[in-house]
Parts: structure tokens; C-alpha cells; sequence
């Protein structure tokens, strides 16, 4: 789920979009599952998803970028100037 890197963290995750509202919803297989609000349309979701990480780890979103899965639900995300100690423990405090 977490992997870090030499400027930040990798997150592994599993969106729901059309979900009543955003939110990290915690861990399933190993991946972290975020529920979001806007379809997978146009791009609606994934710029949720990045919303919704940045204000779950408290940083500004252009900290934030989808590194993979742009068309898929599991999708990877990449997030500069943290570590993964303070990913790890500010996303079990959302739960």
C-alpha cells in the first residue's frame, strides 16, 4: 500500500466513485480505498482523489500526483515532501 521514495510516498489505491460523499474509507487488500463523490468522468474523479489525499495528509494538492491507473479504480499515487511515517500516521487518523 505504501511504498516511499527518494522525494515522497507511493499510495496504492482503490476509489468507489459515485459514492454519497469523499472520504478514505481504510485498507482492503492491501490497498487503501478512498470513496469519492464524482463520477469517472472528464477527469472528475481523479481530481477528487487528489483533493481528498492532500486533505487527508494535510498537504497542498500540487503535492499530490496520480502516477498510475489515470482509467483504472486501482490507481497509484505519488506525494512529495512527506515521509512514510507521517503518511502512515495521518492516514490512520482519517479512519
Amino acid at each position: 500500500m505504501l511504498t516511499a521514495t527518494a522525494d515522497g510516498v507511493l499510495i496504492t489505491i482503490r476509489v468507489i466513485p459515485r459514492a454519497g460523499r469523499s472520504a478514505v474509507g481504510g485498507t482492503r487488500d492491501g490497498v487503501l480505498l478512498v470513496r469519492l463523490n464524482a463520477p469517472p468522468v472528464d477527469g472528475a474523479a481523479n481530481a477528487e482523489l487528489i483533493e481528498v489525499i492532500a486533505k487527508a495528509l494535510g498537504v497542498p494538492k500540487r503535492a499530490v500526483t496520480l502516477a498510475s491507473g489515470e482509467r483504472s479504480r486501482q490507481k497509484t499515487v505519488r506525494v512529495t515532501g512527506i515521509t512514510l511515517a507521517e503518511v502512515s500516521t495521518r492516514l490512520r487518523t482519517t479512519d
